[in-house]
């Protein structure tokens, strides 16, 4: 960095804050959009309705800064899971994992997952996204229309590939830098056994039955790039954005059947603020649909048994919940190889039979070990690596109930994972597949053996599956987008039987995507932009 470049960040950073300073101690009384939720969507939305300085826009964070060390050092992640900066959801006992209790970590201020997450851009196969525009019956929502927007959106920084990359947006991305010898094993271990090895996992990679690839990720010079600093930092100096953080969103609040603002609490206070055109919930997969039935929107038993009045009967509001479930598989290093970059490098998605044409898997080597608090006790080594592998498709869904009429009261979550039998029968595959990478000739100079599963038995593999499995923090599905009776919100992001309420974020998944839904997220937030701008002249 230069001279001159560091003047230039210092100058920006003292204008925002006194800018920030001066919109939080003012609070108007009234904004044309508020977006509630400052993530990996939310971000996108403020930002892009921001660049129009006629519009008013009031983004609510209920978490704080994201200046810390543990945000901005992408190697220093896992040390945000069970911070501050994690909502530290704790799913319901599952007995299709033996009863145990899973822990749902989402991030909690600004920047959202982006912020506490392993930096993984994966834009989702072209399957998902045709699946999208099918379920939502618009075909904005396709493959092709999402493609253009990603290479509007990224700033690459790899090998130039025009059909697939952009170079001019504000996403940063980047091939993992200087990866570990043992990510380039692993990509030599996929093609000894018949997969394909790609330059970039965003490209061709994801038009057919997938591949093996260095990650991409949002990394520059060394530090963190979440969607919040690539959208919304560099807009923080503007007069008609305000940025409100310590602001938990308790409730949309309703003039008749239109969206006339939110009702927050901060510093221990109640307060409301209106909307003059639309409020946004960009909240997450369990915190929005959360908001949703206690602003009245949700099925009209559930929300009876708690007192709440029924504003619209959505059955769907906390349904059809989806995760990547994942089992790791560990090997122990011959010699200690020490992590790089944020310590996952490469990735894989491939096929669990092959008959499909798309990949139903997906792998992301981790280069140290990851147990769950089940397979600890099976030994560890103190040195090695982890395939952290799962289902890209799980057919499980899950649900969110909510425990009290208190908005403050956190949600029952039931996650089922692999309560669908078809899910096991995948799950068997996926850690075959493992097996095969792992032991495959190109680790032999790097690792020792494996630690575990090792050759288990039918019954011995089912248990290791049920007490390996956890999440992979792609929480997702529960406002789902489409034309079903279960469906949440329409094509154009906004909530049945209401007005100037819409959701952007990864609830109005139809379903999750194949692979890590940073990504995705930010394509959600730009169409829900061009959507609010379209709808109101903006």
């Amino acid at each position: 960095m230069t001279n001159a470049t560091s003047s230039e960040d210092a100058d920006f950073a003292i204008r925002a804050r006194d800018n920030q300073t001066r919109l939080t101690a003012r609070l108007q009384s009234q904004y044309d959009v508020i977006v509630c939720g400052a993530g990996a969507s939310g971000s996108v939305v403020a930002r892009r309705l921001a660049e129009n300085p006629e519009v008013q826009v009031l983004l609510l964070e209920a978490g704080g800064s994201d200046e810390a060390e543990s945000v901005q050092n992408p190697a220093l992640w896992p040390t945000n899971l069970g911070s501050e900066r994690d909502w530290g959801f704790q799913a319901e006992p599952n007995p299709h994992l033996n009863g145990r209790q899973l822990s749902l970590s989402m991030g909690k201020g600004l920047g959202g997952g982006s912020s506490v997450n392993v930096m993984v851009w994966a834009r989702g196969h072209r399957s998902d996204w045709d699946f999208f525009a099918s379920e939502a019956g618009d075909p904005a929502w396709g493959y092709d229309n999402v493609l253009s927007i990603y290479r509007r959106i990224e700033n690459w920084q790899g090998v130039p590939d025009p059909q697939f990359r952009g170079t001019g947006g504000p996403v940063w991305v980047q091939p993992a830098a200087d990866p570990s010898p043992i990510a380039l094993a692993m990509l030599e271990a996929a093609s000894q056994i018949g997969i394909p090895v790609h330059d970039h996992p965003n490209g061709r990679m994801m038009e057919g039955q997938g591949g093996a690839a260095i990650s991409d990720m949002l990394v520059r010079d060394g530090r963190r790039q979440s969607l919040y600093r690539a959208y919304v930092h560099p807009w923080l100096d503007r007069p008609n954005l305000t940025v409100l953080t310590g602001a938990l969103v308790r409730r949309v609040l309703f003039d008749g059947r239109r969206a006339s603002g939110v009702e927050f609490v901060r510093g221990g206070q109640v307060t409301v603020a209106h909307a003059r055109a639309e409020v946004v919930l960009s909240l997450g997969a369990i915190q929005t649909p959360k908001v949703l039935m206690h602003s009245g929107i949700g099925d009209r038993a559930e929300l009876g048994l708690f007192g709440i009045p029924v504003r619209q009967h959505l059955p769907g509001v906390g349904r059809n919940f989806q995760d990547h479930v994942s089992f790791g598989c560990t090997w122990e290093y011959a010699e200690p190889i020490a992590p790089r970059n944020s310590g996952s490098e490469a990735t894989m998605y491939w096929k669990s039979r092959a008959d499909l044409d798309v990949p139903d898997l997906l792998f992301c080597q981790v280069e140290f070990p990851v147990p769950s608090e089940k397979t600890a006790a099976r030994g560890v080594p103190a040195h090695g690596w982890t395939m952290f592998a799962g289902l890209a498709h799980p057919v499980s869904r899950g649900s969110l109930r909510l425990r009290s009429a208190d908005p403050l009261a956190p949600v029952a979550v039931d996650t089922e994972f692999l309560s669908h039998p078809a899910d096991m029968t995948t799950a068997r595959s996926c850690i075959e597949l493992c097996r095969a990478l792992g032991n495959a000739p190109a680790f032999r100079p790097f690792v020792r053996g494996e630690a575990m599963p090792g050759e288990l038995n039918d019954e011995a593999l089912e248990l290791y599956i049920r007490e390996a499995a956890v999440t992979y923090w792609h929480q997702s599905c529960t406002a789902k987008m489409g034309r079903d009776d279960m469906s949440v919100v329409d094509a154009a992001l906004r909530v049945y039987g209401v007005e100037g309420l819409r959701v952007a974020d990864g609830s109005i998944m139809p379903r999750v995507t194949t692979g890590n839904t940073q990504a995705p997220c930010a394509i959600i937030g730009e169409r829900a932009a061009e959507l609010i701008k379209q709808a109101h002249a903006m």
